[in-house]
């Protein structure tokens, strides 16, 4: 049985632990765990809450609507990774904009978005360059890839994220979190021995794990295991992810960016969380190229997926879940992206639900 050692586990927690909350940071494993019906098999009293993980559902409204106001400009081709067209802004996504006639341009890599600026030397292309260290490595090398070959006409707006200091905020907003199954992409580049220190201010276990159920349970087991004997670390348990990462690629990300302040959904404002371009790279910059006016952050009506990304509400919770809000028409960014957790629950989970429409 797949989860009998789980179960063994928790067994062993006793009555001192009854109810354990573990949160997976990774919009991956929120979808690997509600498409193989993970859920279902896990102890009574084991809960896995989403967590701050899907790049989508992280970006600020106001970004999302800096992007539509300069698609609608008409003075850039806007390159995207294909979630974020879907993305409602205040005035409407950037699918939107593009029935109105703006250019706006699916791409799956940061390069390809060069490749773009460098096929159409008559016209700015920006690339929307969201994510976490998974991707700021590939933003950085198409930056430098642009320097090189001289192609004034690209530029990015980033929104990229840092995945530490929002567990950080979490854990010091009193978040009930008794573990964290660490995003096994995210780790691929940071290394497991970046959490060392959340472990050891807070006491938190930090294990990283893949996608697969056989992985997600390992980590589970893992995280168990430590609060059994008291002893929380961070580890890996996924072979793909060494003890400190892969240093060339935050090498890269050091070479063209430098930390900086950013606004998450839900989350505010977190210091040092996001990246900046340094200044010997800020040509590349499309809000300042541009000139692009400060958005104003909100949340749309009736929407919790603020709370549910960070592990105060399922998505059965909100009351516009599988009624107003569905992924043909989505309300917010968790129904939207691939990783959402709302999109995971309505597709795999929603019929062992109750559901007010």
């Amino acid at each position: 049985m797949l989860c009998e050692k789980l179960h063994n586990l928790f067994d062993q927690l006793g009555d001192a632990r009854s109810v354990v909350q573990i949160m997976e940071v990774c919009g991956t494993h929120t979808m690997s765990i509600a498409s193989s019906g993970l859920r279902s098999l896990l102890p009574t009293g084991l809960t896995l809450t989403s967590g701050p993980g899907c790049p989508v559902c992280v970006t600020d409204q106001a970004y999302i609507d800096q992007a539509v106001f300069l698609a609608r400009s008409g003075g850039a081709i806007i390159a995207t990774y294909g979630d974020m067209v879907r993305v409602p802004g205040r005035e409407g996504g950037l699918g939107d904009a593009r029935a109105g006639g703006a250019e706006v341009e699916v791409v799956y890599s940061a390069d390809q978005a060069v490749t773009v600026a460098a096929e159409n030397p008559d016209k700015e292309v920006v690339f929307l360059a969201v994510g976490f260290e998974t991707t700021s490595p590939g933003t950085a090398m198409a930056v430098l890839r642009a320097s090189r070959e001289g192609l004034d006409n690209f530029s990015i707006l980033s929104s990229h994220k840092l995945i530490l200091p929002a567990m950080r905020t979490l854990l010091a907003g009193g978040a009930a979190i008794d573990g964290f199954l660490c995003p096994g992409h995210v780790s691929v580049i940071l290394g497991w021995k970046a959490y060392e220190p959340i472990v050891r201010d807070y006491g938190t276990p930090c294990v990283v794990a893949g996608f697969d159920p056989g992985q997600v349970v390992a980590g589970l087991e893992e995280i168990l295991a430590e609060l059994i004997a008291e002893k929380p670390k961070a580890c890996s348990v996924y072979p793909a992810v060494a003890e400190r990462g892969n240093v060339e690629a935050l090498g890269v990300v050091d070479r063209v960016f430098t930390p900086c302040d950013a606004v998450w959904r839900a989350l505010g404002e977190i210091p040092a969380s996001g990246l900046k371009l340094r200044k010997q790279f800020a040509g590349f910059d499309a809000a300042e190229r541009f000139e692009l006016p400060v958005m104003e952050s909100y949340q749309p009506a009736g929407c919790r997926c603020g709370e549910v990304i960070t592990g105060r509400c399922a998505p059965v919770d909100c009351g516009l879940f599988a009624g107003k809000c569905t992924p043909r028409s989505p309300v917010g960014p968790c129904m939207v992206s691939s990783e959402g957790a709302c999109a995971a629950a309505y597709k795999y989970e929603r019929r062992s639900c109750r559901v007010d429409s």
